[in-house]
């Protein structure tokens, strides 16, 4: 993606419904809390961030969702509004993991700790270098006492809504979360793959689970039968 490109960023991966609209440099972000009504609001706030803008769907060259992890409802809802989006007008999906967007936060630093609320007293977390733009560890979930420093690290920071949560974690951080600027940074980076919308699926670490959109099709005829 180019600077100049024009983004709709979707982020339901927690119960705050997180949209962008990126055009000419600049992105415009809604970040609103919406427990259990994110599927009830998410179309309405879309149309009004493209009409504010003077757009309409065709003029997008991208959509940008959050690819997990997270709250699983929330991700597929997420996916399956970009998808419906995407479709007719054969727009790509550019799929960020969430933690890359959490660890984007806290540029610069030789090892972050991007670690969210994944509920059932577990957390969400992966190590970075942000420095480098490189990961220390895959996404993992576990409970708190049972993250480590990455081997040869001897301090880190941390990041994520996690560290809003009475418990301990092997380094202090911050509990703030990315918003649709974050993810439109990162897919504008040219480090994520845009892909047609049949081939865009979720990261869903706690049953190891990454489903395209016809892989979910394929099941579904596959039950049905």
């Amino acid at each position: 993606m180019q600077p100049d490109s024009r983004l709709l960023i979707i982020d339901t991966s927690t119960s705050f419904l997180s949209l962008g609209l990126h055009q000419e440099g600049e992105t415009v972000c809604v970040y609103e809390a919406a427990g259990t009504r994110q599927s009830e609001l998410i179309l309405p706030a879309i149309d009004q961030l493209l009409h504010k803008a003077s757009l309409t769907l065709t003029d997008l060259d991208a959509i940008v969702y959050a690819q997990g992890p997270g709250a699983f409802t929330g991700l597929r809802i997420g996916l399956g509004v970009a998808h419906g989006l995407a479709m007719p007008f054969a727009l790509p999906l550019i799929g960020i993991p969430c933690l890359d967007a959490v660890a984007a936060l806290a540029p610069d630093e030789p090892c972050v700790l991007a670690a969210t609320d994944a509920r059932m007293n577990e957390l969400f977390y992966a190590w970075y270098d942000t420095r480098i733009q490189q990961r220390l560890s895959d996404d993992q979930v576990a409970p708190a006492s049972q993250i480590q420093l990455p081997e040869g690290q001897t301090h880190g920071v941390g990041v994520g809504n996690a560290f809003a949560l009475d418990i301990t974690l092997p380094v202090q951080g911050k509990n703030i979360m990315p918003t649709a600027r974050q993810y439109a940074d990162l897919a504008l980076s040219g480090r994520y793959a845009a892909k047609p919308a049949a081939e865009a699926g979720l990261l869903y670490v706690r049953n190891k689970i990454a489903l395209t959109a016809s892989e979910q099709a394929a099941r579904r005829q596959q039950a049905g039968a």
